[in-house]
């Protein structure tokens, strides 16, 4: 559907008339908005905005305004997150730390007080050469004062019941060995952050489809509209002509009754496809989230061989000439989970064993009410700490069997997504193949039914057939108008579901018998199924089936 002449395209296929948006502008920069809301007539101020839409502009409005989308987006975001957290672990990590005590009550208060209040309290005098009983009684004196004016002098600040307490740490840990955790744990998240691309890929193919069978359903509205509308207007001017001839007293008038009629119960139809066009309209809106009394329409032709998209040109191409196309997504995914849970096994063994840390500790404390950086005194170590689990009540021993039962669950889960895989491509080549021929085969029937309907017109204009006869003329004109613009949507979206395939989600489409099997992966791959072991795994939950 070409753009109607006089108008012309403005931001994402936009129509407005040229001079009306000129005028518009010229006024809101010389007056103000004010001045073109009274200048403006009401209708043109009020009439909907036109939006003509082709199926790639539909396809790119839908993709940057998905919720969907953004969400599986976020996901991919948040598994190369976890990834740089898992290889975190195999760096030197530092942490610094401040802290302030002040003591309220201690052990230590009075501990070096001095029971005689009256006992010198000078320093201990240390004299080597004084006599044995000197050397002696200067102890028992110095022992009687305070300590911080008496036997260990005045200068002597001990930590021992001090008020105030400063600490100034650095702590420095690296790991050495930990039985090979650290390992799966990236192991685990890479393939977490592929799982999570693939699912954005898959989202991004299912929406692809959504929109574009919402679109071709909206196309094959117009044209039933269409259809309806022209099949109407054929019975009205046969009434025209039954009624010119039964005022030539030609006909009677059951004739004209008879036409009458055929034309009245064509409204209905006309009325319901308008419905129908409307709905269907209302839905790709909500895809594209525009608002709904916009003026949307629509730039295809269902009638036609040619791919809707540019963007599945090639993809189409590529099925129908027989290329076998890659792996469904759905089923690597399935398999990474295997691999993800395996390295679940791996990292609850590696509880099992002993971790070994290199440690170093770095402070800075001080005792006084106002410190000066000078003093802080200064704490450093530096060793290696081994831990090894002796008796943790069983959960080592649960865990690892939580994570080999995750294995064998993710294995069965790769031969269902298979089984699946295989029959869904098996069902789309049989769908196209099916919408195929049927697309052939209306190919000649329009014209057949159209020179009838002519042939039908003429005989009966001419008093050679009955009411009768045209009206069975225009009926399988109408059902082969409708038969072939159902057949072009069907086989354009067959084309296109074909060629989105093996980035779409797994479904249970055409399934004889397999749909409890089918259900049972939907449910379970939904769930947190795939996921590390419980003694510190990166959660990995595996998406890309769904019930259809």
């Amino acid at each position: 559907m070409s753009a109607e002449p006089g108008k012309h395209r403005i931001g994402f296929m936009r129509e407005q008339p040229l001079p009306a948006i000129l005028a518009v502008l010229l006024t809101v920069a010389m007056f103000g908005p004010a001045v073109v809301l009274a200048q403006v007539p009401d209708g043109a101020a009020r009439a909907p905005e036109r939006v003509v839409l082709t199926l790639d502009d539909a396809l790119a409005v839908a993709e940057a305004r998905s919720e969907q989308v953004a969400i599986a987006a976020a996901g991919v975001d948040r598994a190369r997150g976890g990834e740089r957290l898992a290889r975190s672990e195999r760096f030197p990590q530092l942490y610094g730390a401040a802290s302030y005590d002040r003591s309220l009550a201690s052990e230590f208060e009075g501990l070096f007080d001095s029971a005689d209040s009256g006992a010198s309290c000078d320093p201990l005098q240390a004299n080597p050469d004084a006599p044995l009983a000197d050397r002696v009684a200067e102890l028992e004196r110095a022992y009687g004062c305070e300590p911080s004016s008496g036997f260990f002098g005045d200068d002597v600040e001990l930590p021992f019941g001090r008020k105030d307490t400063y600490r100034l740490n650095l702590v420095l840990t690296q790991a050495l060995y930990a039985g090979g955790r650290i390992a799966a744990q990236e192991r685990q998240a890479r393939l977490a952050r592929e799982n999570a691309s693939l699912a954005l890929s898959s989202t991004r193919a299912q929406l692809a489809l959504d929109v574009t069978r919402a679109f071709l359903d909206a196309a094959l509205g117009d044209r039933l509209v269409a259809i309806a509308q022209a099949a109407y207007e054929q019975a009205d001017r046969a009434l025209d002509q039954t009624r010119a001839q039964r005022q030539a007293g030609r006909l009677s008038e059951f004739e004209l009754l008879r036409a009458q009629v055929d034309r009245d119960t064509l409204q209905p139809e006309v009325i319901r496809r308008r419905a129908s066009r409307e709905l269907a309209y209302l839905q790709l809106k909500q895809l594209l989230e525009l608002p709904s009394s916009m003026d949307v329409q629509l730039a295809a032709v269902l009638e036609s061989d040619v791919a809707p998209a540019e963007r599945f040109g090639a993809a189409i191409a590529e099925v129908e000439g027989g290329v076998v196309s890659r792996e469904r997504s759905g089923v690597t995914q399935a398999e990474q989970a295997v691999t993800i849970n395996e390295a679940g096994v791996r990292i609850a063994r590696a509880e099992r064993l002993p971790s070994v840390s290199l440690v170093s500790s770095y402070g800075l404390v001080n005792y006084s009410g106002v410190p000066a950086f000078d003093d802080f005194r200064t704490n450093w170590t530096l060793g290696a700490l081994v831990q090894v689990p002796l008796l943790t009540g069983g959960r080592l021993a649960a865990n690892e069997a939580i994570a080999r039962a995750d294995v064998e669950e993710a294995r069965q889960r790769v031969k269902l997504a298979r089984e699946l895989a295989d029959l869904d491509v098996e069902s789309a080549r049989q769908e196209l193949a099916s919408a195929r021929a049927a697309f052939d085969a209306t190919a000649g029937t329009i014209r057949q039914a159209a020179r009838a309907y002519e042939i039908a017109e003429l005989r009966y204009r001419e008093g050679l057939s009955t009411q009768l006869e045209l009206s069975d003329a225009r009926l399988l004109l109408q059902q082969a108008e409708a038969n072939r613009a159902v057949a072009g949507r069907d086989l354009q979206l067959a084309r296109v579901r074909l060629a989105l395939l093996p980035d779409l989600p797994l479904t249970t489409t055409g399934a004889a018998g397999g749909a409890a099997a089918g259900q049972r992966l939907v449910t379970a791959l939904s769930a947190s199924g795939a996921t590390g072991a419980a003694g510190g795994g990166t959660p990995t939950s595996i998406a890309g089936v769904q019930q259809r």
